[in-house]
């Protein structure tokens, strides 16, 4: 990320730097209060202040030490930047939006040099470059300024065919065997006519031998065609299978935040729509298009030697259309590619009304949703029917450019037949190589809507390839036993770097305590929990288990000692077995059991006509949500796990459920470290501590009689929902 612009050496003399000061980031500072946007103004940061140049003069001076906070905030499309000195706000200044994010990040260093802390934790969000731009990219390597990419489409096309050189190599073999019979086709033509039919007309038996030749010949361009067909397919279905594989495998380790960020029908259409287009690519395009640029080559140097002048006029078409045709290259890969956003958009939204038809029916939306779909589906078919009418008129008229060419050879041909500088079997031979020509002319013509279309789909392909897991294992990352002690020291994230969901978190959690986290909506109890669970990184400090820097542990390793319970259970379609051995695999029947009775689920399973082999249908939907819920708190405890996490895991049941849940929770809690959040207080007051979260930070910590005590915010969380009981009774 680009967080030094250039300053001018006169803009460098105006903040008078002292003796081993260094400026440290540099920004521009480019909408003037009244929203006005300017060039030349800028903010400054050293290790000791800030320097705020406008329009060439400096007009503000902060000592960092004397800032108890620098903070960037985002506003309808710019942010601002204020200080805060003896606990006063002090605007700054105001930027455009395109660099909210940066000025989070300084805002965050600003932070660290103030307190001259050493050890500094910033996020890596922008670690990666451009090859040909130097910009920062955002967690990907596709260039969003100038298109650089550090994997091209060559590269990646190659790549793709380098594991496969053997059936390359018998291919190539059958395209220069085919080019070798099409071209022999009309030298014997020429020979049937010019030495059998003419100059020696009796001679039934050379005849009947070019006549058969002939049949050979067209009997063998079919069999190799074939051949070469049933490989580039097969060529075509392996690559397409080992592509959805590595792709599949690809969302598999990215981070959750980017699966987030994409919706579920566009990863699908990648996944298998653009998949199945590179294969139908290798399979029919990539069979013929080497083929036909060897006949085509052949061909011209043929048509050459034989008679250079009609020649040029035959060549006299072929610029003219390839040129129209590649013309339009850059305008036909922004209709494949609008064509995929608007597929994209419909599967997307019919994936989201088929998963929510329940929502759908209950409110009664169905023609709500059936309009919004229509006009979707209109979208496409749309984009899509332009496209084809734009294919339709293309292609005609480059068909009647090379007609023209056919029937100049033959008029030209013809004359010199009548005046004898050419024989009858020439101008045949010469009328079937320009067909030919103007033939794959015509294919080459069509090529870049085939190419187009296959390129489409592999940037598509590349765009999640190309992304970097912001989740990963560092190296020299070890194996750890988890004992259960976990402490966030200094911890900040945000989901948007420029809006902090989490500042500034202290806390430290001894092995078996239990937890429970408690706050508003949106103010971070979740996020908390996802931070514990590794599927995020802090922006800034860092979260510690029994001492060792979260992010020096294994992923598979940490998340396999972890058991977690949602408020939104998902259930897997298939078996309670296959659903209860997917925390671990490997697992006796016995240790199934043990875990469901632990959950109190046994007895419910056992009463099912298939037991632990019912069938529990899509999202588990075939069961209660009492139900799912124990299949879920089973399942989680099935590995034994070090740390425990609790989202809401009574949310939503009913009262006896929610009682043999919560029986349940506490013989599973003991000796375990355990996270919960319970919209309910009153299952949180057998807690060691209750976590306050307020504001983005930990407002109270301590237990719930001492909470209570202390009449704060959990006292008037408490109360109010005691007020709420009281009228519900």
């Amino acid at each position: 990320m680009i967080l030094n612009y250039k300053l001018s050496r006169e803009n460098k003399e105006l903040c008078r730097l002292e003796h081993n000061e260094k400026i440290c980031y540099c920004l521009p500072l480019d909408i003037d209060i009244d929203g006005i946007y300017r060039n030349n103004s800028f903010t400054v940061i050293t290790q000791k202040r800030i320097i705020i140049l406008e329009e060439g003069t400096v007009t503000k001076t902060y000592e960092l030490a004397d800032c108890e906070l620098v903070q960037s905030e985002p506003q309808i499309a710019c942010g601002i930047l204020y200080v805060v000195r003896q606990g006063m706000e002090e605007y700054v200044g105001r930027f455009s939006a395109k660099h909210l994010t940066r000025y989070s990040y300084i805002s965050r260093g600003c932070k660290l040099l103030g307190q001259e802390r050493q050890e500094r934790v910033i996020s890596t969000e922008y670690e990666s470059t451009c090859p040909k731009c130097g910009r920062g990219l955002p967690g990907t390597k596709n260039c969003p300024k100038c298109g650089g990419k550090k994997e091209g489409f060559w590269v990646s096309f190659m790549d793709m065919l380098s594991t496969h050189k053997m059936r390359l190599f018998i291919i190539i073999i059958f395209m220069f065997a085919a080019t070798i019979v099409t071209l022999a086709g009309p030298a014997v033509l020429r020979y049937l006519v010019d030495d059998v039919l003419i100059a020696d007309k009796s001679n039934y038996k050379k005849a009947i031998i070019c006549l058969i030749l002939m049949f050979l010949m067209g009997f063998g361009i079919m069999f190799i065609n074939s051949i070469k067909s049933y490989l580039c397919i097969k060529l075509g279905s392996i690559i397409g299978a080992d592509l959805r594989k590595k792709l599949y495998n690809k969302i598999q380790m990215l981070s959750l935040s980017f699966i987030n960020e994409r919706s579920p029908g566009e990863l699908i259409n990648r996944v298998v729509q653009d998949t199945n287009r590179v294969k139908d690519f290798m399979g029919d395009t990539f069979c013929n298009m080497f083929t036909i640029i060897i006949i085509f080559t052949c061909d011209v140097i043929y048509m050459l030697i034989l008679n250079w002048k009609m020649a040029c006029i035959a060549f006299a078409f072929v610029p003219l259309a390839v040129g129209l045709s590649f013309s339009f290259r850059k305008n036909i890969r922004s209709r494949f590619h609008m064509q995929r956003a608007k597929s994209d958009k419909v599967n997307s939204n019919l994936q989201d009304v088929i998963s929510g038809m329940a929502v759908v029916k209950s409110y009664g939306q169905e023609k709500r949703e059936s309009d919004f779909f229509n006009k979707a589906a209109e979208d496409y078919a749309r984009v899509e029917r332009g496209n084809e009418i734009f294919f339709a008129l293309l292609y005609p008229l480059l068909s009647f450019l090379l007609g023209v060419g056919i029937y100049l050879i033959t008029y030209f041909g013809g004359v010199s037949t009548i005046k004898g500088n050419m024989t009858p079997g020439e101008l045949l031979q010469y009328i079937s190589y320009t067909s030919l020509l103007y033939t794959y002319v015509g294919w080459i013509t069509n090529m870049p809507r085939m190419f187009m279309n296959m390129v489409t789909s592999v940037e598509r392909i590349n765009d999640v390839m190309n992304q970097e897991p912001r989740i990963f294992d560092v190296e020299d990352a070890q194996t750890h036993q988890i004992d259960g002690e976990i402490e966030f020291r200094h911890a900040s994230f945000g989901y948007k770097s420029y809006q902090p969901v989490l500042e500034d978190i202290n806390l430290k959690i001894h092995k078996g305590e239990m937890i429970g986290l408690v706050g508003a909506s949106g103010t971070g109890k979740s996020t908390m929990i996802n931070l514990i669970m590794h599927l995020y990184e802090v922006d800034d400090g860092m979260i510690l288990i029994d001492g060792i820097n979260i992010r020096d542990i294994k992923l598979e390793n940490y998340h396999s000692q972890i058991g977690v319970v949602l408020q939104e259970t998902f259930l897997f379609s298939g078996t309670i077995l296959n659903n209860l051995l997917f925390a671990k695999p490997e697992a006796s029947l016995e240790e199934i059991i043990y875990a469901t009775k632990m959950a109190n689920a046994h007895d419910f399973i056992c009463k099912m006509q298939d037991g632990y082999n019912t069938y529990v249908g899509e999202h588990g939907y075939n069961l209660s949500g009492g139900e799912r819920q124990r299949i879920a708190i089973a399942r989680a405890i099935l590995n034994q796990p070090k740390i425990l996490i609790l989202d809401e895991a009574t949310a939503s049941l009913d009262t006896e459920s929610e009682y043999l849940i919560q029986k349940a929770l506490l013989r599973l809690t003991k000796g375990r470290t355990t996270f919960a959040i319970a919209h309910r207080l009153s299952t949180l007051k057998d807690a060691n501590r209750i976590v306050v979260i307020d504001g983005h930070k930990i407002a109270e910590v301590g237990s719930h009689n001492e909470l209570v005590e202390k009449k704060g915010i959990y006292y008037g969380l408490v109360n109010a929902q005691l007020r709420m009981q009281k009228k519900a009774d």
